[in-house]
């Protein structure tokens, strides 16, 4: 049982961590909590992708000189990185409670390892994300018929005049700012030692989202969330999108299994604590 401890003038708690999740947990099946959560990634990624994507669209026909847009007219590209974080903040506020607000393949992939989660709960967050993309993405290409294929689908792809390293790099790094923000912003030791500083989870990991978009935008676009990527590729189905679309799931994969070693085991010293169980159970 936890209790209360003063600590420099402040009342903090005791902490110990929780177990890790079984790789397969039967009974998730049978509760309606597992159907809920899926249900709730699903709704998030599409009212994501939504808002985003139909943002983007909304920019490139504003900053259209050519179909009487204004160069410098639209939200700009501060404006789309501000869509992308600040929905981010919003939809992971939304459903942190239900499902957890991973909203991307690449943070519940960086969560699985950390075991935060099970497998099958993993595999089918991811489905239920992708689909969601696809989802939102189609009620965009619905909303602006005259401009969705003219403006790219808000589909990702390396820009012109940068390498395939490059861009998967981005990716790469990018993820890992996003998802090492997210471990750092949920760890539950860190909110107990500090609950006295109340900290709003979804705020750093929407601003992590912002920067990054601020950041990686001129070099593919950003992706970062495989979801976000694949539906726009589907939905616009074009050939570049599609050439590049490995950059858009193996970057945010690897940065994610970073984020994930990192925080779990340098900074959490996962790797001391599981030595030190070792010897104390050889020892005996």
């Amino acid at each position: 049982m936890s209790k209360d401890l003063e600590a420099g003038g402040f009342a903090t708690k005791d902490y110990q961590d929780p177990p890790p999740a079984p790789l397969i947990d039967a009974d998730e099946f049978t509760q309606w909590s597992f159907y809920r959560a899926i249900i709730a990634e699903f709704v998030a990624t599409l009212l994501f992708l939504y808002v985003t994507v139909l943002t983007v669209i909304g920019y490139s026909n504003q900053s259209d000189i050519k179909n009487g847009g204004q160069i410098c007219g639209g939200v700009g590209i501060l404006g789309i990185a501000w869509a992308f974080g600040g929905m981010i903040f919003v939809l992971v506020y939304c459903t942190a409670g239900i499902s957890g607000g991973h909203i991307n393949p690449a943070v519940t992939f960086g969560l699985f390892l950390a075991r935060k989660v099970s497998l099958v709960r993993a595999v089918l967050y991811m489905a239920a994300q992708c689909l969601g993309a696809i989802c939102g993405c189609a009620l965009v290409k619905s909303f602006q018929k005259a401009h969705y294929s003219e403006y790219g689908g808000g589909a990702n792809s390396l820009a012109d005049g940068y390498s395939t390293g490059t861009g998967l790099a981005a990716e790469i790094i990018g993820t890992f700012v996003l998802v090492y923000t997210v471990f750092s912003a949920t760890d539950p030791k860190r909110n107990a030692r500090d609950s006295h500083v109340p900290v709003l989870a979804p705020l750093p990991i929407g601003f992590a989202v912002f920067m990054v978009h601020l950041a990686t935008i001129p070099i593919t676009g950003t992706g970062i969330n495989p979801a976000r990527s694949f539906g726009a590729a589907v939905i616009f189905n074009k050939d570049k999108p599609w050439d590049d679309q490995w950059i858009f799931w193996v970057g945010p994969f690897i940065g994610a299994a970073i984020a994930a070693i990192y925080h779990q085991i340098i900074l959490r010293a996962g790797a001391v604590k599981a030595l030190g169980s070792f010897r104390s159970s050889t020892s005996v």
